[in-house]
Protein backbone atom coordinates (compact mmCIF):
# COMPACT_ATOMS: atom_id res chain seq x y z
CA UNK A 1 0.00 0.00 0.00
CA UNK A 2 1.33 3.41 -0.28
CA UNK A 3 1.28 6.34 1.94
CA UNK A 4 -1.09 9.06 2.54
CA UNK A 5 -0.99 11.88 -0.18
CA UNK A 6 -2.10 15.14 -0.01
CA UNK A 7 -3.93 15.83 -3.94
CA UNK A 8 -4.43 19.03 -5.34
CA UNK A 9 -6.27 19.26 -8.20
CA UNK A 10 -6.64 22.57 -10.27
CA UNK A 11 -9.61 23.23 -12.14
CA UNK A 12 -12.80 21.44 -11.83
CA UNK A 13 -14.41 20.66 -15.28
CA UNK A 14 -14.70 17.53 -17.05
CA UNK A 15 -10.77 16.32 -16.93
CA UNK A 16 -11.44 16.59 -13.04
CA UNK A 17 -13.97 14.26 -13.20
CA UNK A 18 -12.19 11.53 -15.00
CA UNK A 19 -9.75 12.13 -12.52
CA UNK A 20 -11.80 11.29 -9.57
CA UNK A 21 -13.43 8.58 -10.92
CA UNK A 22 -9.90 7.16 -11.63
CA UNK A 23 -8.88 7.42 -8.13
CA UNK A 24 -11.89 6.80 -7.04
CA UNK A 25 -11.41 3.53 -8.59
CA UNK A 26 -8.13 2.48 -7.82
CA UNK A 27 -7.71 -0.06 -4.97
CA UNK A 28 -4.12 0.31 -3.96
CA UNK A 29 -3.74 4.18 -3.57
CA UNK A 30 -4.00 4.90 0.22
CA UNK A 31 -6.59 7.40 1.00
CA UNK A 32 -5.39 11.04 1.74
CA UNK A 33 -6.48 14.31 1.11
CA UNK A 34 -7.66 15.60 -1.65
CA UNK A 35 -8.38 19.30 -2.76
CA UNK A 36 -9.92 20.75 -5.63
CA UNK A 37 -9.84 24.29 -7.01
CA UNK A 38 -12.37 25.62 -8.89
CA UNK A 39 -13.71 29.91 -9.33
CA UNK A 40 -16.03 29.24 -11.55
CA UNK A 41 -20.52 28.73 -11.18
CA UNK A 42 -20.58 26.01 -13.13
CA UNK A 43 -18.89 23.14 -11.08
CA UNK A 44 -17.44 19.74 -12.92
CA UNK A 45 -19.50 21.30 -16.16
CA UNK A 46 -16.49 23.42 -17.47
CA UNK A 47 -17.42 25.70 -19.99
CA UNK A 48 -19.33 23.57 -23.31
CA UNK A 49 -21.45 21.66 -20.85
CA UNK A 50 -23.48 24.51 -19.03
CA UNK A 51 -27.25 24.41 -18.71
CA UNK A 52 -28.30 25.52 -22.16
CA UNK A 53 -30.74 24.47 -25.28
CA UNK A 54 -31.50 20.96 -26.18
CA UNK A 55 -30.40 21.59 -29.71
CA UNK A 56 -27.12 22.21 -28.77
CA UNK A 57 -25.65 18.76 -28.40
CA UNK A 58 -22.28 17.08 -28.21
CA UNK A 59 -20.82 15.35 -31.35
CA UNK A 60 -19.99 11.85 -30.07
CA UNK A 61 -22.32 8.71 -28.36
CA UNK A 62 -22.55 7.83 -24.84
CA UNK A 63 -19.85 5.11 -25.36
CA UNK A 64 -17.17 8.27 -26.74
CA UNK A 65 -18.49 9.97 -23.63
CA UNK A 66 -18.27 7.33 -20.55
CA UNK A 67 -15.70 9.30 -17.24
CA UNK A 68 -14.99 5.51 -16.10
CA UNK A 69 -12.29 3.82 -17.40
CA UNK A 70 -12.69 0.53 -18.49
CA UNK A 71 -16.29 0.85 -18.28
CA UNK A 72 -18.07 2.25 -21.95
CA UNK A 73 -21.50 1.62 -20.48
CA UNK A 74 -21.25 3.66 -17.87
CA UNK A 75 -23.19 6.51 -19.48
CA UNK A 76 -25.86 4.27 -21.12
CA UNK A 77 -26.76 3.55 -17.59
CA UNK A 78 -26.69 6.25 -16.53
CA UNK A 79 -29.26 7.53 -18.99
CA UNK A 80 -31.51 4.81 -18.36
CA UNK A 81 -31.38 5.98 -14.84
CA UNK A 82 -32.24 9.35 -15.62
CA UNK A 83 -34.98 8.05 -17.08
CA UNK A 84 -36.24 5.66 -14.65
CA UNK A 85 -35.72 8.43 -12.14
CA UNK A 86 -37.68 11.12 -14.00
CA UNK A 87 -40.13 8.36 -15.45
CA UNK A 88 -40.09 9.42 -18.77
CA UNK A 89 -37.95 8.39 -21.45
CA UNK A 90 -34.88 10.49 -23.08
CA UNK A 91 -35.25 10.73 -26.62
CA UNK A 92 -31.63 11.61 -27.55
CA UNK A 93 -31.80 9.20 -31.27
CA UNK A 94 -30.48 10.63 -34.01
CA UNK A 95 -32.98 9.96 -37.11
CA UNK A 96 -30.13 9.64 -40.01
CA UNK A 97 -27.70 7.32 -38.01
CA UNK A 98 -29.55 5.17 -35.31
CA UNK A 99 -27.23 7.02 -32.52
CA UNK A 100 -27.56 8.57 -29.54
CA UNK A 101 -26.23 12.39 -29.09
CA UNK A 102 -27.18 13.93 -25.92
CA UNK A 103 -27.43 17.39 -25.37
CA UNK A 104 -24.36 18.87 -24.04
CA UNK A 105 -26.48 19.80 -20.56
CA UNK A 106 -28.05 16.13 -19.98
CA UNK A 107 -23.82 15.96 -20.26
CA UNK A 108 -23.12 18.25 -18.02
CA UNK A 109 -25.59 16.53 -15.43
CA UNK A 110 -23.90 13.38 -16.32
CA UNK A 111 -20.76 14.94 -15.46
CA UNK A 112 -21.81 16.14 -12.20
CA UNK A 113 -23.32 13.43 -10.62
CA UNK A 114 -20.30 11.29 -11.59
CA UNK A 115 -18.55 13.74 -9.96
CA UNK A 116 -20.37 13.04 -6.79
CA UNK A 117 -20.48 9.83 -6.96
CA UNK A 118 -16.72 9.56 -7.21
CA UNK A 119 -16.60 12.05 -4.48
CA UNK A 120 -19.26 10.31 -1.98
CA UNK A 121 -16.76 6.82 -3.21
CA UNK A 122 -13.74 8.52 -1.75
CA UNK A 123 -15.07 9.35 1.03
CA UNK A 124 -16.46 5.95 1.73
CA UNK A 125 -12.82 4.78 1.37
CA UNK A 126 -11.54 7.35 4.02
CA UNK A 127 -10.31 10.03 1.87
CA UNK A 128 -10.68 13.73 3.06
CA UNK A 129 -12.10 16.03 0.50
CA UNK A 130 -12.10 19.84 0.27
CA UNK A 131 -13.39 21.64 -2.47
CA UNK A 132 -11.56 25.39 -2.84
CA UNK A 133 -13.75 27.65 -4.83
CA UNK A 134 -10.98 30.31 -5.41
CA UNK A 135 -8.52 30.23 -8.01
CA UNK A 136 -4.85 29.28 -7.60
CA UNK A 137 -2.91 32.00 -8.00
CA UNK A 138 0.65 31.29 -7.91
CA UNK A 139 2.76 27.70 -6.66
CA UNK A 140 5.95 27.40 -4.97
CA UNK A 141 7.60 23.83 -5.13
CA UNK A 142 8.88 22.48 -1.69
CA UNK A 143 11.36 19.58 -0.84
CA UNK A 144 8.52 16.81 -0.71
CA UNK A 145 5.56 18.63 -2.73
CA UNK A 146 4.01 21.98 -3.76
CA UNK A 147 3.02 25.09 -1.82
CA UNK A 148 0.13 26.91 -3.42
CA UNK A 149 -1.67 29.99 -2.92
CA UNK A 150 -5.46 31.49 -4.01
CA UNK A 151 -5.89 34.14 -5.25
CA UNK A 152 -7.69 35.39 -1.82
CA UNK A 153 -3.87 34.25 -0.82
CA UNK A 154 -4.71 31.07 1.08
CA UNK A 155 -1.84 28.58 1.30
CA UNK A 156 -2.41 25.45 0.76
CA UNK A 157 -0.05 22.69 0.61
CA UNK A 158 -0.03 19.58 -1.09
CA UNK A 159 2.14 16.70 -1.97
CA UNK A 160 1.25 15.80 -5.85
CA UNK A 161 -0.72 18.58 -8.03
CA UNK A 162 -2.44 17.70 -11.30
CA UNK A 163 -2.90 20.75 -13.90
CA UNK A 164 -6.43 20.25 -15.24
CA UNK A 165 -7.65 23.53 -16.10
CA UNK A 166 -9.43 24.21 -19.20
CA UNK A 167 -8.58 26.29 -22.36
CA UNK A 168 -11.16 29.19 -20.73
CA UNK A 169 -13.10 31.63 -23.05
CA UNK A 170 -12.39 31.85 -26.79
CA UNK A 171 -9.51 33.92 -28.38
CA UNK A 172 -10.64 37.68 -29.41
CA UNK A 173 -8.87 37.39 -32.73
CA UNK A 174 -9.80 40.86 -33.87
CA UNK A 175 -9.89 42.72 -30.56
CA UNK A 176 -13.69 43.24 -30.26
CA UNK A 177 -13.92 42.94 -26.73
CA UNK A 178 -16.13 45.46 -24.95
CA UNK A 179 -17.96 46.69 -28.40
CA UNK A 180 -21.52 46.74 -28.54
CA UNK A 181 -22.86 43.78 -30.63
CA UNK A 182 -19.76 41.55 -29.77
CA UNK A 183 -20.36 38.18 -28.28
CA UNK A 184 -17.30 37.04 -26.64
CA UNK A 185 -18.35 33.77 -25.32
CA UNK A 186 -21.10 31.86 -26.97
CA UNK A 187 -22.04 29.76 -23.94
CA UNK A 188 -24.21 29.07 -22.92
CA UNK A 189 -26.48 29.79 -26.33
CA UNK A 190 -29.75 30.36 -24.57
CA UNK A 191 -28.31 33.24 -22.63
CA UNK A 192 -25.45 34.80 -25.33
CA UNK A 193 -27.81 34.81 -27.98
CA UNK A 194 -30.98 36.19 -26.10
CA UNK A 195 -30.71 39.63 -26.91
CA UNK A 196 -29.97 39.72 -31.07
CA UNK A 197 -32.82 40.99 -32.33
CA UNK A 198 -34.52 38.49 -34.65
CA UNK A 199 -33.73 40.38 -38.34
CA UNK A 200 -30.53 41.22 -37.38
CA UNK A 201 -27.94 40.45 -39.87
CA UNK A 202 -24.99 38.21 -38.02
CA UNK A 203 -21.39 37.11 -38.52
CA UNK A 204 -20.40 33.43 -36.90
CA UNK A 205 -16.40 33.80 -36.36
CA UNK A 206 -15.11 30.05 -37.34
CA UNK A 207 -16.65 27.11 -39.16
CA UNK A 208 -16.31 24.15 -36.24
CA UNK A 209 -18.68 22.55 -34.04
CA UNK A 210 -18.60 25.84 -32.04
CA UNK A 211 -19.75 28.13 -34.74
CA UNK A 212 -22.31 24.81 -36.27
CA UNK A 213 -24.13 25.12 -32.44
CA UNK A 214 -24.30 29.03 -32.54
CA UNK A 215 -25.73 28.79 -35.79
CA UNK A 216 -28.10 25.84 -34.82
CA UNK A 217 -29.02 27.51 -31.55
CA UNK A 218 -30.11 31.02 -33.68
CA UNK A 219 -32.45 28.74 -35.98
CA UNK A 220 -34.11 27.48 -33.14
CA UNK A 221 -34.94 30.67 -31.23
CA UNK A 222 -36.59 31.69 -34.54
CA UNK A 223 -33.70 34.27 -36.08
CA UNK A 224 -34.98 35.79 -39.28
CA UNK A 225 -31.86 37.87 -40.28
CA UNK A 226 -29.10 36.26 -42.32
CA UNK A 227 -26.51 34.64 -40.60
CA UNK A 228 -23.14 34.65 -42.25
CA UNK A 229 -20.27 31.83 -40.97
CA UNK A 230 -16.83 33.48 -41.65
CA UNK A 231 -13.70 31.69 -41.85
CA UNK A 232 -10.01 31.54 -43.57
CA UNK A 233 -10.92 28.52 -45.39
CA UNK A 234 -14.64 27.26 -44.01
CA UNK A 235 -13.52 24.10 -43.08
CA UNK A 236 -16.53 22.49 -41.69
CA UNK A 237 -16.68 19.44 -39.10
CA UNK A 238 -17.25 16.32 -41.61
CA UNK A 239 -20.28 14.18 -41.10
CA UNK A 240 -20.17 11.15 -38.36
CA UNK A 241 -21.68 8.15 -40.08
CA UNK A 242 -23.71 5.20 -38.62
CA UNK A 243 -21.75 3.60 -36.23
CA UNK A 244 -19.73 0.60 -36.60
CA UNK A 245 -18.09 -1.95 -34.40
CA UNK A 246 -14.43 -1.98 -35.44
CA UNK A 247 -11.65 -3.99 -33.26
CA UNK A 248 -8.25 -2.28 -34.17
CA UNK A 249 -5.80 -4.89 -34.42
CA UNK A 250 -2.47 -2.54 -36.14
CA UNK A 251 -3.45 1.19 -35.26
CA UNK A 252 -3.64 0.56 -31.31
CA UNK A 253 -2.53 2.67 -28.79
CA UNK A 254 -0.72 -0.53 -27.04
CA UNK A 255 1.37 -0.98 -30.23
CA UNK A 256 2.61 2.87 -30.27
CA UNK A 257 3.35 3.04 -26.37
CA UNK A 258 5.53 -0.74 -27.01
CA UNK A 259 7.48 1.27 -29.46
CA UNK A 260 7.78 4.76 -27.43
CA UNK A 261 9.21 2.17 -24.09
CA UNK A 262 11.73 1.03 -26.73
CA UNK A 263 13.06 4.48 -27.75
CA UNK A 264 11.91 4.10 -30.96
CA UNK A 265 10.46 6.60 -33.95
CA UNK A 266 8.11 7.04 -36.62
CA UNK A 267 7.79 9.26 -39.83
CA UNK A 268 4.48 10.07 -41.12
CA UNK A 269 4.91 7.75 -43.85
CA UNK A 270 5.35 4.79 -41.65
CA UNK A 271 1.60 5.97 -40.09
CA UNK A 272 -0.16 5.91 -43.47
CA UNK A 273 1.99 2.49 -43.51
CA UNK A 274 0.09 1.15 -40.34
CA UNK A 275 -2.99 2.41 -41.06
CA UNK A 276 -3.25 0.92 -44.47
CA UNK A 277 -2.28 -2.34 -42.75
CA UNK A 278 -5.61 -1.71 -40.40
CA UNK A 279 -7.95 -0.72 -43.22
CA UNK A 280 -6.76 -3.59 -45.37
CA UNK A 281 -7.74 -5.88 -42.70
CA UNK A 282 -11.42 -5.07 -43.79
CA UNK A 283 -11.04 -4.70 -47.54
CA UNK A 284 -10.63 -1.19 -47.17
CA UNK A 285 -7.76 1.06 -48.91
CA UNK A 286 -6.17 3.91 -47.64
CA UNK A 287 -6.59 6.15 -51.03
CA UNK A 288 -10.21 6.83 -49.31
CA UNK A 289 -8.75 8.57 -46.99
CA UNK A 290 -6.29 10.48 -48.66
CA UNK A 291 -9.29 11.75 -51.09
CA UNK A 292 -11.02 12.96 -47.94
CA UNK A 293 -8.31 14.59 -46.80
CA UNK A 294 -7.70 16.12 -49.84
CA UNK A 295 -11.36 17.05 -50.25
CA UNK A 296 -11.18 20.10 -47.37
CA UNK A 297 -9.03 21.82 -49.77
CA UNK A 298 -10.22 20.51 -53.16
CA UNK A 299 -14.33 20.49 -52.58
CA UNK A 300 -16.45 23.09 -52.24
CA UNK A 301 -17.48 23.70 -48.34
CA UNK A 302 -21.21 23.20 -49.01
CA UNK A 303 -20.74 20.33 -51.80
CA UNK A 304 -18.83 18.15 -49.23
CA UNK A 305 -21.07 18.67 -46.49
CA UNK A 306 -23.88 17.33 -48.98
CA UNK A 307 -22.02 14.10 -50.07
CA UNK A 308 -21.09 13.49 -46.63
CA UNK A 309 -24.67 13.59 -45.85
CA UNK A 310 -25.47 11.41 -48.13
CA UNK A 311 -22.82 8.82 -47.02
CA UNK A 312 -23.95 8.51 -43.41
CA UNK A 313 -24.91 4.55 -44.23
CA UNK A 314 -22.14 3.95 -46.87
CA UNK A 315 -20.83 0.60 -46.42
CA UNK A 316 -17.41 1.98 -46.64
CA UNK A 317 -15.72 1.74 -43.10
CA UNK A 318 -12.46 3.34 -44.04
CA UNK A 319 -13.17 6.65 -42.25
CA UNK A 320 -15.10 5.30 -39.56
CA UNK A 321 -11.89 3.53 -38.49
CA UNK A 322 -10.09 6.50 -39.00
CA UNK A 323 -12.20 8.73 -36.50
CA UNK A 324 -11.98 5.67 -33.82
CA UNK A 325 -8.38 5.18 -33.98
CA UNK A 326 -7.08 8.67 -34.40
CA UNK A 327 -8.20 10.17 -30.85
CA UNK A 328 -7.63 6.68 -28.98
CA UNK A 329 -3.97 6.59 -30.37
CA UNK A 330 -3.17 10.36 -31.30
CA UNK A 331 -1.75 10.81 -27.51
CA UNK A 332 -0.14 7.62 -27.91
CA UNK A 333 1.55 8.31 -31.71
CA UNK A 334 2.45 12.11 -31.48
CA UNK A 335 5.58 12.08 -28.75
CA UNK A 336 6.60 9.10 -31.60
CA UNK A 337 7.32 11.95 -34.09
CA UNK A 338 10.01 14.14 -35.19
CA UNK A 339 9.48 18.20 -34.59
CA UNK A 340 9.81 18.35 -38.36
CA UNK A 341 6.77 15.75 -39.14
CA UNK A 342 5.20 16.98 -35.78
CA UNK A 343 5.29 20.95 -37.75
CA UNK A 344 4.19 19.15 -40.96
CA UNK A 345 0.67 17.26 -39.62
CA UNK A 346 0.29 21.14 -37.81
CA UNK A 347 0.33 22.89 -41.04
CA UNK A 348 -0.97 20.80 -43.56
CA UNK A 349 -3.26 18.56 -42.02
CA UNK A 350 -4.22 19.31 -38.50
CA UNK A 351 -7.61 21.34 -39.55
CA UNK A 352 -8.15 18.72 -41.58
CA UNK A 353 -7.89 16.24 -39.08
CA UNK A 354 -10.27 17.45 -36.66
CA UNK A 355 -13.00 18.39 -38.98
CA UNK A 356 -12.62 14.31 -40.13
CA UNK A 357 -12.20 13.38 -36.16
CA UNK A 358 -14.65 15.32 -34.39
CA UNK A 359 -17.43 14.98 -36.84
CA UNK A 360 -21.09 16.48 -36.17
CA UNK A 361 -24.15 14.23 -35.85
CA UNK A 362 -25.99 13.78 -39.25
CA UNK A 363 -28.97 15.23 -37.65
CA UNK A 364 -27.07 18.76 -37.16
CA UNK A 365 -25.47 18.43 -40.50
CA UNK A 366 -28.74 18.32 -42.30
CA UNK A 367 -30.40 21.03 -40.50
CA UNK A 368 -27.03 22.68 -40.90
CA UNK A 369 -27.73 21.94 -45.16
CA UNK A 370 -31.64 22.93 -44.90
CA UNK A 371 -30.58 26.11 -43.87
CA UNK A 372 -28.16 27.06 -46.26
CA UNK A 373 -30.04 26.23 -49.23
CA UNK A 374 -32.82 28.18 -47.67
CA UNK A 375 -30.71 31.09 -48.40
CA UNK A 376 -30.63 32.04 -44.62
CA UNK A 377 -27.15 31.09 -43.74
CA UNK A 378 -24.37 31.53 -46.12
CA UNK A 379 -20.56 30.22 -45.90
CA UNK A 380 -18.13 32.91 -46.29
CA UNK A 381 -13.89 32.20 -46.52
CA UNK A 382 -11.42 34.02 -46.69
CA UNK A 383 -11.31 36.22 -43.80
CA UNK A 384 -9.02 39.22 -43.04
CA UNK A 385 -10.04 41.61 -40.76
CA UNK A 386 -13.53 42.64 -38.26
CA UNK A 387 -13.46 46.12 -37.46
CA UNK A 388 -16.31 48.16 -35.44
CA UNK A 389 -17.94 50.95 -37.46
CA UNK A 390 -20.18 52.25 -34.43
CA UNK A 391 -23.31 50.93 -35.81
CA UNK A 392 -22.54 47.26 -36.17
CA UNK A 393 -19.26 45.78 -37.91
CA UNK A 394 -17.54 45.59 -41.28
CA UNK A 395 -15.84 42.21 -42.13
CA UNK A 396 -13.25 42.14 -45.09
CA UNK A 397 -12.73 38.63 -46.94
CA UNK A 398 -10.09 38.11 -49.66
CA UNK A 399 -9.95 35.20 -52.20
CA UNK A 400 -7.15 35.49 -54.50
CA UNK A 401 -7.59 38.67 -56.15
CA UNK A 402 -11.12 39.15 -55.04
CA UNK A 403 -11.42 41.22 -51.42
CA UNK A 404 -14.74 41.94 -50.22
CA UNK A 405 -16.70 43.94 -47.95
CA UNK A 406 -19.30 42.63 -45.77
CA UNK A 407 -21.96 44.26 -42.81
CA UNK A 408 -23.18 42.94 -39.52
CA UNK A 409 -24.94 44.11 -37.00
CA UNK A 410 -23.73 41.46 -34.51
CA UNK A 411 -20.14 38.82 -34.52
CA UNK A 412 -20.51 35.97 -32.65
CA UNK A 413 -17.00 34.30 -31.26
CA UNK A 414 -17.25 30.88 -32.36
CA UNK A 415 -13.67 30.18 -32.65
CA UNK A 416 -11.63 27.38 -30.82
CA UNK A 417 -11.32 28.48 -27.08
CA UNK A 418 -7.69 26.06 -27.76
CA UNK A 419 -6.63 28.86 -29.97
CA UNK A 420 -6.10 30.67 -27.01
CA UNK A 421 -3.23 28.00 -26.09
CA UNK A 422 -3.39 28.32 -22.45
CA UNK A 423 -6.48 30.03 -20.45
CA UNK A 424 -5.70 33.71 -19.06
CA UNK A 425 -6.58 32.96 -15.84
CA UNK A 426 -4.26 30.09 -15.36
CA UNK A 427 -1.15 32.31 -16.56
CA UNK A 428 -0.36 33.51 -13.36
CA UNK A 429 -0.30 30.23 -12.26
CA UNK A 430 1.53 28.40 -14.89
CA UNK A 431 4.58 31.42 -15.11
CA UNK A 432 4.67 30.98 -11.59
CA UNK A 433 5.84 27.04 -11.80
CA UNK A 434 7.98 28.61 -15.11
CA UNK A 435 9.98 30.85 -13.09
CA UNK A 436 9.84 28.44 -10.89
CA UNK A 437 12.19 25.33 -12.45
CA UNK A 438 9.49 23.21 -12.47
CA UNK A 439 7.61 24.09 -15.71
CA UNK A 440 8.91 24.34 -19.08
CA UNK A 441 6.74 26.40 -21.71
CA UNK A 442 5.81 24.17 -25.17
CA UNK A 443 6.60 26.32 -28.07
CA UNK A 444 2.68 24.78 -29.26
CA UNK A 445 1.01 25.56 -26.28
CA UNK A 446 1.08 24.39 -22.92
CA UNK A 447 3.88 22.94 -20.83
CA UNK A 448 5.86 19.89 -21.66
CA UNK A 449 4.84 16.41 -20.18
CA UNK A 450 6.00 12.99 -20.69
CA UNK A 451 3.68 11.17 -22.60
CA UNK A 452 3.74 7.74 -19.96
CA UNK A 453 2.84 9.75 -16.59
CA UNK A 454 1.17 13.09 -17.84
CA UNK A 455 4.02 14.51 -15.43
CA UNK A 456 5.32 17.93 -16.35
CA UNK A 457 9.23 17.65 -17.56
CA UNK A 458 11.97 19.91 -18.11
CA UNK A 459 14.25 19.50 -20.24
CA UNK A 460 12.75 16.43 -20.56
CA UNK A 461 13.31 15.51 -16.83
CA UNK A 462 9.80 14.72 -15.45
CA UNK A 463 8.30 15.63 -12.34
CA UNK A 464 6.83 13.19 -10.42
CA UNK A 465 4.93 15.66 -8.32
CA UNK A 466 3.38 17.92 -11.07
CA UNK A 467 0.99 16.64 -13.47
CA UNK A 468 -0.89 18.13 -16.21
CA UNK A 469 -4.55 17.12 -17.78
CA UNK A 470 -6.22 17.93 -20.39
CA UNK A 471 -5.45 21.53 -21.62
CA UNK A 472 -2.27 22.07 -20.41
CA UNK A 473 -0.68 19.46 -22.19
CA UNK A 474 -1.34 20.86 -25.80
CA UNK A 475 1.86 20.78 -27.57
CA UNK A 476 3.23 17.52 -25.99
CA UNK A 477 -0.06 15.30 -26.70
CA UNK A 478 -2.28 15.60 -29.57
CA UNK A 479 -5.89 15.16 -29.08
CA UNK A 480 -5.63 16.25 -25.80
CA UNK A 481 -9.66 16.87 -25.15
CA UNK A 482 -11.64 13.50 -26.16
CA UNK A 483 -13.13 12.18 -23.10
CA UNK A 484 -11.47 9.20 -24.05
CA UNK A 485 -8.01 10.57 -23.79
CA UNK A 486 -8.74 12.19 -20.35
CA UNK A 487 -9.67 8.72 -18.93
CA UNK A 488 -6.71 7.26 -19.83
CA UNK A 489 -4.28 10.00 -19.23
CA UNK A 490 -6.02 9.88 -15.47
CA UNK A 491 -5.66 6.46 -15.13
CA UNK A 492 -2.09 7.03 -16.54
CA UNK A 493 -1.45 9.58 -13.28
CA UNK A 494 -3.25 7.65 -10.74
CA UNK A 495 -0.63 4.92 -11.34
CA UNK A 496 2.11 7.00 -11.70
CA UNK A 497 1.14 8.75 -8.26
CA UNK A 498 0.85 5.62 -6.71
CA UNK A 499 3.78 4.26 -7.27
CA UNK A 500 5.87 7.75 -6.55
CA UNK A 501 4.14 7.50 -3.03
CA UNK A 502 4.49 3.76 -2.51
CA UNK A 503 8.68 4.56 -3.22
CA UNK A 504 8.65 7.64 -1.07
CA UNK A 505 7.21 5.57 1.97
CA UNK A 506 9.25 2.72 1.62
CA UNK A 507 12.22 4.85 1.46
CA UNK A 508 11.10 6.92 4.55
CA UNK A 509 10.41 3.50 6.55
CA UNK A 510 13.76 2.48 5.83
CA UNK A 511 15.30 5.51 7.05
CA UNK A 512 13.39 5.09 10.18
CA UNK A 513 14.88 1.33 10.73
CA UNK A 514 17.44 1.59 13.50
CA UNK A 515 21.23 1.25 11.81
Amino acid sequence: MSSLSRIGVVGGGASAVCLLDAIAADTDLAPGTITVFEPSKHLWRGRPYQPDLDVVRVNATPEDMSVRAGDDHHMFEWLAGRDLFTGSRSVYTDPLSGAQFVPRAVYGDYLEQSARAALLALVRKGWHVELVRNRVERAQPGADGLTMWTDRGVRHEVDYAVLSVGAGRPADLYALSGHAGFIGEPYPVRDSLSGIAPDADVAVIGAGLTAVDVVLALAARGHQGKIRVYSRRNVLPAVRQRPVHHVLRHFTPARFRALAAGGERLTVADLIAVMAAELAEVGEDIATVRRELESVRAEDPVQRLRRQLAEVDSPSVAMRIVQQAVPEAGPDIWPLLTEQDKSLVLAEHDRALMSLCCPMPPSNAAALLRLIDSGQVELVSGLVGIEPTGHGFRLSTARGDHAEEHRADVVVNGVNARLRKLSEKATPLFSSLVSSGVAQPHPRGGLHVERATSRLTVDGKPNPRLYGLGDPTLGSLFFTFGVQSLVDRAVDIVAAIREHSTATAVRTDDELLPA
